[in-house]
């Protein structure tokens, strides 16, 4: 078993290439959640650092499924789709080709999110568009157990993904998940002027940008969860302008924003007279990436 996994983690050193928004993975990590999904025991690059490494002694046919995932993942398949496990804000959650893959980065916006949730008294409730496969809402679920959280997606088959993670994490009598475009299914007389906290991490990609992303991305991810129009913003100014529509006064507007666009972003939000109070978000380069605006 040693020989095999050093044989293979040779292969992953001198071939794999890691992109920068998926930290977690590297040579080793992808191996080691590899080998643990041909044990029966798939999981994420990251609990697969903590776990120990499983016997496919007794697998059928082990060796040959194991090259088989090294190739395909060194051909460029995303590791969360082999292995049908992301992790995100320390959940361990199902991961397909049916929405994209959640992001190390995107934690700034959910942790904001469950921060805001935390200090709002009572049951606040709280609204997740393009949820994909949940990755926010559930988040916001779990670690602001007050909240009545709903999610929307204009994807069934992310819908249906996000339906799977909710068995998987407990929590699927937690979340109202609804089909249909960014607000438009949540536009209900019991929701309007109520709602205290919409997220959002929007596809930001600019289309005329998509055919020189990585082809880890372009080729496997749904376009659609990505490509956000000729300026990138499409669906954020959207949100921007139906938003208060739900919000009550005093609640909260949270979305991620792609390199480059959040001044811009900021700036039409603090132009925007329903909005008083805009904070920016920023990473460890100091860019911002995140962007809160209170209903006024």
């Amino acid at each position: 078993m040693n020989d095999l996994f050093q044989r293979l983690l040779n292969r992953l050193d001198g071939g794999l290439q890691v992109l920068p928004d998926k930290p977690e993975e590297t040579p080793d990590s992808a191996l080691r959640a590899l080998w643990h999904t041909v044990a029966g025991q798939p999981c994420s690059a990251g609990a697969a650092m903590r776990r120990p490494l499983p016997s496919i002694e007794t697998v059928p046919h082990a060796e040959h499924a194991l090259e088989r995932l090294v190739e395909r993942r060194l051909q460029g398949e995303p590791l969360a789709y082999l292995t049908g496990r992301q992790q995100f804000m320390g959940l361990e959650m199902l991961s397909a080709p049916g929405a994209l893959i959640p992001r190390a980065e995107t934690e700034l916006l959910a942790w904001a999110a469950v921060e805001l949730l935390r200090e709002i008294p009572g049951e606040p409730i709280a609204i997740d568009v393009c949820t994909g496969s949940g990755n926010i809402a559930y988040a916001m679920a779990w670690d602001a157990p007050r909240a009545r959280v709903m999610g929307g997606d204009i994807s069934g088959a992310a819908l249906a993904l996000a339906r799977e993670n909710g068995r998987l994490l407990g929590l699927g009598d937690r979340l109202d998940l609804r089909l249909g475009d960014l607000l438009e299914p949540f536009d209900e007389a019991p929701l309007r002027g109520r709602v205290d906290l919409i997220t959002c991490a929007p596809p930001y990609i600019q289309s005329h940008k998509v055919g020189a992303m990585a082809a880890e991305i372009s080729e496997h991810e749904p376009r659609e969860a990505f490509d956000g129009g000729p300026l990138g913003v499409t669906l954020l100014l959207r949100l921007v302008e139906d938003a208060p529509n739900l919000l009550r006064a005093g609640g909260w507007l949270a979305f991620e924003v792609g390199n480059g666009q959040g001044p811009a972003m900021s700036r039409r939000l603090q132009r925007d007279g329903n909005y008083h109070e805009v904070r920016e978000l920023t990473d460890a380069g100091g860019v911002v990436r995140a962007l809160l605006a209170r209903r006024a």
